[in-house]
């Protein structure tokens, strides 16, 4: 008499054998606690069986996996043997047909009724396929079994059921088996958890409270509990967490995540003081002294700031480049320009590269080096084209800005051959276009970026305003600001443009009530002049005057108040 130890070594060498067509992987099953060694049964290792054995494997390893399946259920009938139940089970569940596996796995079940691992995967298989009753059914034999340690029973169990799509049903099934476990703080964590994804706070934070007055020192516990109540009442959330490491002052990971939620909230001085904390613990960790710098240079705090730059940057944090990138922006706030260059030259790779070549364009311009800063642009390697149209339009606004808008158009033409529907060229080289005096071809760039993105509020209410500043084909213009009111209902500047177009029109009740809102909104010196403007036609002199008065004292100097006021009053 032979056991079937041989059949084993069989399918190993045929496993490392064969060549198998190519399919998909099979979805993994949960990791299984340690399996005791099952009782195996005397078999006569039969020509038959071995015959049986090998074309078991061999179908499998070809791929006639339902022939392998059927092939492998009838062995394990016959042998009785819980190795072949349990690989008849495998390749069932690697098969995909729902019936067959749940019936290999309750055969396996039958086979070696005290394997943990067979009633796990057969709740895991029924589960899968939506039949919810005898999955509860065969957790809850699971957790009888095991009820020496139910707690991890539990969390195995919510790794299954948190994947089911239908999350009340999910956690309809989580509560019936917890329910006779009311003293297990995992059986209540799970129901929390599952009632959070059901859209059930009250539940979830209910069966938290109950974990945690179980476990209090379970920091899972007390992260689900933060995390709810971050949402809805952030300080009742940053509480729980103050008082877990109030508590339990070595817990690293809430100090962390408390830290992380203060920042969140923008309590930055408080962060600090636990980011800080931490970094006492942990004194090598850059990454810490980064976090701590970073919310420095929030707080303005330059001189602690650059201190932990340096500490990152001397313990060799792995993004080095990034730590170039915030000495850079460091240096920029000392309005040290020179080492805020060579900080943002330094950075090489990573996701600042781009941006941190932008800031040496931007600062050489500011020293008066113009060209010097074209050049750099211009050498610059763009990595996508909307990295490229950012590069032509910050060259055009460094041109605009030292007064040279008709090589600013230039600039933003030549982009145009080779990127013709950009938006954003488009735009911006129409508005340039109207500011050096070319009407003809505004209209013609705007009117092209209206064919390429209809839904561009800017374009419509630019070409509409410059018709009206033009008192041209008026209700063209208005219809046009209106549409694009109708894209951006809460644009201030667009209300202002619609509120003109009406004023042109001659509708000063609908001009007025369109411009308060829009000078409700900012009050703008420009929405201030046609607000004014359009009180004073309808008869509001006063109002229109007090308007115009109040603007100039904020904004003294204004060409444009200025003229209308000398328009109406010489």
């Amino acid at each position: 008499m032979k056991l079937i130890n041989c059949l084993i070594v069989c399918s190993l060498l045929l496993t490392a054998c064969a060549q198998s067509p190519q399919r998909a992987e099979p979805v993994q099953p949960p990791k299984p606690q340690a399996e005791v060694t099952p009782l195996l049964p005397n078999v006569e290792l039969s020509e038959e069986l071995v015959y049986e054995f090998l074309l078991t494997e061999i179908a499998n390893q070809r791929g006639y996996q339902e022939l392998a399946v059927e092939s492998s259920v009838a062995m394990a009938t016959k042998t009785r043997d819980p190795r072949l139940a349990r690989r008849a089970a495998q390749l069932a569940f690697e098969f995909g047909q729902a019936d067959k596996a749940i019936e290999a796995f309750r055969q396996w079940q039958d086979i070696e009724p005290a394997s943990p691992l067979a009633g796990r995967m057969l709740s895991s298989v029924l589960l899968r396929n939506g039949k919810l009753n005898e999955a509860q059914q065969e957790m809850a034999k699971v957790l009888q079994a095991e009820q020496a340690n139910p707690g991890n029973v539990f969390m195995q169990l919510f790794q299954m059921i948190v994947t089911y799509p239908d999350k009340p049903a999910a956690l309809e099934l989580m509560r019936n088996l917890a329910q006779p476990y009311p003293k297990v703080a995992e059986a209540h964590w799970s129901v929390a958890q599952l009632a959070q994804l059901a859209g059930n706070s009250e539940l979830a934070l209910a069966e938290v409270r109950l974990a945690r007055d179980l476990r209090p020192n379970w920091d899972m516990a007390a992260l689900l509990e933060s995390q709810m109540l971050l949402k809805s009442a952030p300080q009742q959330g940053l509480e729980v967490l103050r008082r877990y490491v109030s508590d339990y002052p070595d817990a690293s990971e809430i100090r962390l995540q408390y830290a992380r939620a203060l920042l969140e909230q923008k309590q930055y001085r408080q962060s600090r003081d636990e980011f800080q904390r931490l970094a006492k613990v942990s004194p090598d960790s850059p990454d810490l002294a980064f976090a701590i710098a970073l919310i420095s240079l929030q707080l303005n705090d330059l001189q602690d700031a650059e201190a932990q730059l340096q500490q990152a940057l001397s313990k060799g944090k792995k993004d080095q480049d990034t730590v170039q990138y915030y000495l850079g922006q460091l240096s920029e706030a000392k309005e040290n320009e020179e080492d805020a260059m060579l900080h943002y030259r330094a950075v090489k790779d990573g996701e600042y590269r781009f941006t941190a070549q932008l800031r040496v364009a931007y600062l050489l311009s500011k020293r008066g080096k113009l060209e010097e800063a074209r050049e750099h642009l211009q050498r610059i390697q763009a990595g996508s084209n909307q990295q490229r149209v950012q590069l032509l339009l910050i060259e055009a606004q460094l041109l605009r800005d030292a007064k040279r808008a008709e090589d600013a158009y230039q600039v933003l033409q030549q982009g145009l051959v080779k990127l013709p529907n950009h938006p954003d060229l488009l735009y911006e080289a129409a508005m340039l276009a109207d500011k050096i005096g070319k009407p003809v071809v505004f209209e013609q760039l705007m009117r092209k970026l209206i064919q390429v993105k209809p839904d561009h509020a800017h374009a419509y209410n630019a070409l509409g305003y410059s018709l009206l500043e033009r008192n041209e084909r008026i209700p063209e213009a208005v219809e046009l600001v209106e549409k694009a009111l109708q894209l951006a209902p809460d644009d201030i500047a667009i209300m202002d443009s619609v509120g003109w177009g009406y004023y042109r029109s001659g509708k000063l009740d609908e001009s007025v009530k369109i411009l308060r809102r829009a000078f409700a909104g900012n009050p703008d010196p420009e929405i201030a002049s046609h607000l004014g403007e359009a009180l004073w036609v309808r008869g509001d002199k006063e109002e229109a005057k007090k308007i115009w008065q109040d603007s100039l004292k904020t904004h003294p100097g204004n060409a444009l108040l200025q003229a209308v006021i000398k328009k109406f009053i010489p």
